[in-house]
């Protein structure tokens, strides 16, 4: 089941630490942990062990395996829930609060951190629920929050735990979309729904970011939500959703009034700046359809949101803008390019010849 069904290829000292743990025990006794021989025997030939990873003897039989459910019945949610008693058992608690540097941690403790939230989202349980909740209770101390922010969100690694104390289960939640357990979090007494964490997010920018519709919704629906709310880069929520193309969220936070779908950020880039820019071609369309959305509007390099869709040859955007008549294909930059320069400069040839139609556009202009 752990290597059919884990996030990533399992070291041989991670599944023997995971075989370990009694699901719903607050007390983990490493000395249960089988010898990677041991399990290897078990398999009768079916897993090897290759020195950095233990994987089966044939891609053909992950595919047969994954392609029978009955064989494991409910592998995510056990997962998640054998991940959550580890990460609650007293023998992980204790090193929760302590300063990070320096400390030897079990490897299974950087696999269960990850990815318990992805397996509970993939195969909810109640029992998963439950543990979560547990973990979060005293979540702003807890040492997965680390191997979390180091390697999902990227804080600096050198920094002390002692920095990651604003991180909440909320945050948890939104970042990877776990609604029944957002629900029960925001209906908790003293939540701070709008709480900003390390990085300058609140959960609502973390479902936002990720595109998680239904988190968002548990969110916006609650009135002393902001959502307008930006991280350290002034993004808001609108912003990240926009940039990520997740267009669900984008019409969720625009059926608000309270939200500005022209918010700049400290680069002087709109949502639709970073839309046309990652070529999000309805998300574009979504915000074209507003009146309050400037289509021309420069960032802080002089760049429209059109040169910035020629740069990196998002045709089918390019094309929208093109469609517009308060959209000037022309229009320089600071450095003096002009949208179909851009183009051409980056090899995107049929995003070019796009400019050649309109007679408004100068084909000789020259660079600064």
């Amino acid at each position: 089941m752990w290597i059919c069904h884990s996030e990533r290829e399992l070291r041989a000292e991670e599944l023997c630490q995971a075989l370990a743990v009694e699901i719903g025990s607050t007390d983990y006794n490493a000395d249960d942990a089988p010898s990677i021989q041991t399990v290897l025997n078990c398999c009768q030939g079916l897993v090897v062990d290759e020195g950095s990873t233990v994987r089966l003897i044939h891609r053909s039989l992950l595919g047969y395996l994954v392609s029978h459910p009955s064989f494991f019945q409910s592998p995510h949610s056990t997962i998640a829930e054998a991940c959550l008693s580890y990460l609650n058992s007293k023998q992980v608690m204790a090193l929760s609060g302590t300063s990070a540097q320096g400390i030897q941690h079990p490897l299974f403790l950087e696999y269960s951190s990850l990815f318990w939230g992805t397996h509970l989202r993939k195969g909810f349980s109640d029992g998963g629920k439950a543990l979560a909740l547990k973990l979060f209770s005293s979540y702003e101390r807890h040492i997965s929050i680390r191997p979390l922010l180091e390697k999902v969100v990227g804080i600096d690694p050198v920094r002390s735990i002692v920095n990651f104390y604003k991180f909440t289960g909320l945050h948890f939640a939104s970042i990877f979309g776990l609604v029944e357990v957002a629900m029960a979090l925001i209906n908790m007494d003293g939540v701070d729904i709008n709480r900003v964490d390390e990085t300058g997010c609140t959960p609502l920018l973390w479902a936002a970011k990720h595109g998680y519709e239904g988190v968002a919704k548990l969110l916006l629906e609650r009135e002393e939500i902001n959502p307008d709310g930006p991280n350290n880069d002034l993004r808001a929520p609108i912003s990240w959703a926009s940039r990520n193309g997740h267009g669900a969220v984008v019409k969720q936070l625009l059926a608000r009034g309270d939200v500005n779908p022209d918010r700049l950020d400290m680069w002087n880039r709109t949502p639709i700046s970073w839309a046309a820019r990652d070529g999000h071609e309805a998300t574009v369309k979504l915000l074209l359809g507003r009146e309050d959305v400037s289509p021309d509007r420069p960032d802080c390099y002089g760049r429209a949101p059109i040169s910035l869709a020629a740069k990196n040859g998002n045709g089918e955007v390019v094309k929208l803008f093109l469609g517009r008549k308060d959209v000037n294909p022309d229009r320089p930059d600071k450095g003096g390019r002009n949208p179909k320069s851009w183009a051409a400069e980056n090899r995107h040839e049929e995003v070019a010849q796009l400019f050649d139609g309109p007679k408004d556009v100068n084909p000789d202009r020259p660079d600064v």
